[in-house]
């Protein structure tokens, strides 16, 4: 209980929000007009912005197709040209994450104090297009120094476009327009290896490079390329001034951030006393309860970190193998969407975790089971429903960290750093080793996800408890409906 604050339900009539003297001091305000408009006005506002934030998929796309890329250079020489032997490949993947938990919540508490986004996390953009470039370069030692550097500056972009999508949007809107964003890594999952393909056929022996160099030098220059459009096109924040708002859809942009925060927009009356959100994160069990289990979670999700060499296992060639990695990952793209509407049009999050990770299971049980390559190949269309599980869950850590501002960012960047200590140590579940049937993969894969599964269930009946509690105090001091954690 000790979290729980009074917030007026906003479900109820918009005019206790506008039209008032008070709201004239202690907040913007519509127009007359625009208040009788709202939902029009609300609409015409959500469609501008989505417009923008489609922006931040194309982005999410460049950040993933690196992993993808390096799994599929291991297909035609990338190992044996870099001289590489044992686990060096596998550790090329992990030291990855090493940069990308470090960085996250720094880089999440430094933008909640910014007022331009849109800079950072193009500048950011740019600086790791220039490092993928660069990857194609060099032998094994620098690329894995590289790799480093690349999760570092990667870091700023997942945990920052989350924490800018609370900024905009309402607590029944996020989950959502977090499946939107996260369908670029699905996406990239289901069209980079075609284009990896393409690539690997097509400029072998271009200026004296192999192929697999050729991904990283085009990776790089168009991620550069996307940087600098960014700067134009990503949204900042709500106090912002922005040329693409009307002046009635800024204050409404305004008053819908004011509206989602409990305690109030803590910039508004005072200045951000240091690093206080940061803190009150660090000494709250809530937050490395949801680090875990997203650890756990993360683990269970690392097949698709090597879906190439899952879908070569069905003894097809390179070419073939990549392009079978299409088909699941649009299935996956697809039952995200609706997964994640359901979640948000009922208010549940539990159940909408718990289903998709399960489907999952049964695929590393069916491949466990079987060599038939038709079912195998069956098996990989289960394992890519799992990852609408992870956008439910971020966008649970959103809904129960959103009465405070600076700690929702902190929480955001905690949380998904602890996540990827579970793709660093998902980096070892897939050793060639254990090919083709990856039968320890697939049994490490079960038992994460059901340890993930456990975790998020006593958290649900957490917070039930603590609904129920702050009811009953409701009901005993006649005050009016408070605020509600979705369960």
């Amino acid at each position: 209980m000790s979290d729980y604050r009074p917030l007026l339900d906003h479900a109820g009539d918009s005019s206790s929000h506008y039209g008032t003297s008070s709201d004239a001091t202690d907040g913007p305000t519509l127009s007359y007009v625009d208040e009788q408009n709202r939902p029009m006005v609300e609409r015409r506002l959500l469609r501008k912005l989505d417009l923008r934030v489609a922006f931040l998929i194309l982005i999410y796309i460049m950040s993933c197709v690196s992993l993808v890329y390096l799994v599929a250079a291991r297909l035609r020489g990338f190992e044996k040209d870099l001289g590489m032997t044992g686990n060096q490949f596998n550790t090329l993947i992990s030291i990855f994450y090493t940069g990308y938990v470090l960085l996250q919540a720094p880089s999440n508490v430094f933008l909640d104090r910014i007022d331009r986004p849109s800079i950072y996390l193009s500048s950011c953009m740019a600086i790791w297009g220039a490092i993928t470039l660069s990857m194609g370069m060099y032998l094994y030692h620098t690329a894995l120094i590289l790799r480093f550097f690349l999760g570092f500056v990667e870091a700023s972009f997942f945990p920052g476009a989350v924490f800018l999508l609370s900024r905009w949007y309402k607590r029944n809107e996020l989950g959502l327009r977090t499946a939107l964003l996260d369908c670029g890594n699905s996406i990239s999952y289901a069209f980079s290896p075609l284009a990896a393909s393409g690539i690997l056929a097509s400029f072998d022996g271009i200026l004296g490079f192999p192929a697999w160099r050729w991904l990283f030098f085009l990776e790089g220059i168009l991620t550069i390329v996307i940087a600098v459009s960014a700067i134009w096109i990503l949204p900042d924040i709500p106090s912002t001034p922005s040329v693409w708002l009307s002046p009635d859809e800024q204050t409404l942009a305004k008053r819908r951030a004011e509206e989602e925060t409990a305690t109030g927009d803590e910039h508004q009356g005072k200045p951000v006393e240091g690093f206080s959100g940061l803190v009150e994160a660090l000494v709250d069990w809530k937050v490395w309860w949801l680090g875990t289990a997203l650890c756990f979670m993360v683990a269970s999700l690392s097949c698709g970190n090597f879906f190439p060499t899952l879908s070569a296992t069905m003894g097809y060639s390179a070419t073939v193998s990549l392009l079978l990695c299409a088909p699941p990952w649009i299935l996956g793209t697809a039952t995200s969407f609706i997964v994640a509407w359901h979640s948000d049009a009922t208010g549940e999050r539990f159940w909408h975790i718990a289903g998709p990770i399960l489907v999952g299971v049964a695929g590393f049980i069916i491949a466990i089971s079987t060599m038939n390559t038709a079912v195998r190949y069956l098996s990989l269309f289960f394992m890519t429903q799992p990852p609408v599980a992870f956008v439910v869950l971020i966008t649970w850590v959103m809904n129960t960290f959103s009465q405070s501002q600076s700690k929702r960012a902190a929480a955001i960047g905690l949380i998904n750093s602890m996540g990827m200590f579970g793709n660093m140590g998902a980096s070892y579940f897939w050793p060639s080793s254990w090919g083709p049937t990856y039968v320890n993969s697939y049994l490490i894969c079960t038992l994460t996800s059901i340890i993930c599964i456990a975790m998020c269930w006593a958290f649900r009946q957490h917070l039930a408890r603590c609904n129920e509690a702050a009811e009953a105090e409701e009901e005993a001091l006649g005050l009016p409906k408070g605020f509600r954690y979705l369960l």
